[in-house]
């Protein structure tokens, strides 16, 4: 199939010949992303072997019936359409409704994901949190989702708690282990349900500022429309799966919580959800249509397509598509594709200057870990030259007096992790106290604001608290490595997804298990600490915070 939609494209030359030939063998290798085959998976597996032909369950939805399975009392639906293919002529069109179907369609396995690179296993990190290793093959048929639920067709109406998976706009998918939604769902008594979407240049690529014609207006953003798609399957369908279309949650950890933000933004997602939480990923401005378009004509050069010939890219096999993404991220690392501010289906910026008005009536919770910035990191011998130069290329002649404050405040952690705790609070950690103020200045729904501070487990600890540690622990999932089973991570996930759980039905995350959670405020920050002794401070470790108030996110 390669080799015919590669002839497609064969023009003179050898040097481009061979370019092409390069992408489409370096595309195979990119799009190797094999069934999982961890010992956390097989046992998934083994568990779902056992289950009875009669525990199977029968639900209709607007395009068909599906039939999931039960697995430990939960009823559980995997891979549902709820968008066409996206490829050959759909590819960067807006998303389709699901062609529907005769007969019962099979839901007991994963649907394929998002075409994407592959992820390196040599860094301890991404050996971690296994975010190379995806059940469901990939392909452009991916606009695929997952149900869990206590029952079906009960009148149930329990909430819906819908979440959009990490993993930036390149990577990651609804079907990772991470965010199987079956503890939730039992802890809880909700309704789950997690997704694939477009991801990288398939998904918010803008041929519109290249020369491509009205069809293609809406490239840069159908990413994020196939977000609002899932939602509206939600809205049509999810009562039928024993939820409460008028009482929707939708949440998400870094490109995830990107994700909520913008669609905080969306008049099109206006109703569709009714509270939201951002974890470690609160985006205040959109990728602008002038660097979007650049992004576009970096991949077009890539392939070896100019202007004139930019509607070909439909028939581009996507392995090459994404091998070029992935040579033009190596060579030019701010040459990613994120959602574009289009001027109608994202008319602002998510959060900036100000709040959006469209979503002003929505409780949100915004959050950071606290040594967030850890996940891209590999210096933990980093010791205090090594420290001093980091933060003098920071931040000049105030590195002594910043890390003389850094070392008072944290004794015991390590030069690596005083680093990423400066990191984070002059990135992640900022956007989370500019995105909850300027909630906050809103006036209207409340917001609350969190930061995990309990380490991941592995490796002795020496992460710290760093990105993803706490999406396990919201989806009351121990299951995970980058958490443990301990019993301290059990307090932790009891007390985080009760949050969760309470928040998805009052629109307030306080629930008995979990000391006073005080809304936020622009006079005090009140901020829930999420500790061996859980608490709630106002404006935490505001003076290291004050450090980097004039430096770039």
């Amino acid at each position: 199939m390669i080799g015919k939609a590669a002839m497609k494209f064969a023009v003179s030359g050898r040097r481009t010949f061979l370019k092409r030939a390069s992408l489409l063998a370096a595309g195979a290798q990119a799009s190797a992303i094999l069934p999982v085959t961890s010992d956390r998976a097989n046992a998934a597996t083994l568990q779902q072997a056992k289950v009875s032909a009669g525990a199977a369950v029968v639900v209709e939805t607007s395009a068909g019936k599906v039939r999931g399975s039960t697995v430990d009392g939960i009823k559980v639906f995997k891979g549902i359409p709820y968008g066409a293919s996206t490829a050959g002529k759909n590819r960067f069109l807006p998303p389709m409704k699901p062609t529907a179907w005769t007969g019962v369609r099979d839901a007991t396995t994963w649907g394929p994901i998002a075409p994407q690179a592959a992820q390196s296993g040599k860094v301890d990190y991404i050996r971690m949190i296994d975010w190379w290793n995806q059940p469901g093959g990939q392909g452009e048929d991916c606009l695929m989702l997952n149900v869990w639920t206590p029952a079906v067709s009960d009148g149930g109406r329990r909430p819906v708690m819908v979440s959009f998976h990490g993993g930036g706009y390149t990577s990651g998918s609804g079907s990772h282990a991470v965010f199987d939604g079956h503890p939730l769902a039992k802890f809880g008594d909700v309704v789950v349900v997690t997704m694939n979407h477009r991801l990288g240049c398939l998904g918010y690529l803008n041929l519109a500022d290249v020369g491509a014609p009205s069809d293609f207006a809406n490239s840069g953003v159908v990413g994020m429309m196939d977000c609002v798609a899932a939602l509206e399957w939600v809205r049509d369908n999810i009562e039928r799966f024993g939820g409460a279309p008028g009482n929707v949650m939708i949440f998400g950890q870094s490109g995830g919580g990107s994700k909520v933000s913008h669609l905080l933004a969306m008049p099109s997602a206006k109703g569709l959800f009714h509270r939201a939480a951002v974890q470690s990923g609160s985006a205040l401005r959109a990728t602008t249509r002038d660097a979007a378009a650049k992004s576009a004509e970096r991949l077009l050069a890539q392939i070896g397509l100019d202007k004139k010939r930019v509607t070909e890219l439909v028939n581009v096999p996507f392995e090459m598509m994404i091998a070029a993404q992935a040579a033009l991220g190596a060579q030019t690392p701010s040459s990613g594709f994120s959602p574009m501010m289009d001027g109608h289906v994202i008319p602002r910026h998510p959060f900036d200057p100000d709040g959006p008005a469209v979503s002003a009536d929505v409780p949100v919770i915004i959050s950071s870990t606290l040594d967030d910035a850890g996940l891209g990191r590999t210096e933990f011998s980093l010791d205090a030259a090594g420290l001093r130069a980091e933060v003098q290329a920071l931040a000049g002649n105030k590195a002594d007096k910043i890390i003389a404050a850094y070392r008072s405040a944290f004794p015991t952690s390590s030069d690596f992790l005083l680093l990423v705790k400066m990191l984070t609070d002059r990135g992640t950690r900022r956007n989370a106290y500019t995105q909850a103020d300027r909630k906050a200045a809103l006036g209207k729904a409340p917001v609350y604001m969190y930061v995990l501070v309990s380490p991941s487990a592995p490796y002795g600890g020496k992460f710290g608290s760093v990105h993803l540690t706490d999406v396990p622990l919201t989806f009351h999932n121990l299951s995970q490595p980058i958490t443990g089973n301990s019993a301290e991570m059990q307090t932790l996930a009891d007390q985080m997804a009760g949050a969760w759980v309470a928040f998805a039905k009052t629109g307030n995350p306080n629930h008995a298990g979990l000391p006073d959670w005080q809304v936020y405020s622009l006079a005090k920050r009140e901020t829930m600490l999420f500790d061996k002794r859980s608490r709630t401070e106002n404006d935490p470790w505001r003076e290291l915070r004050a450090f980097w108030a004039d430096a770039a996110a």
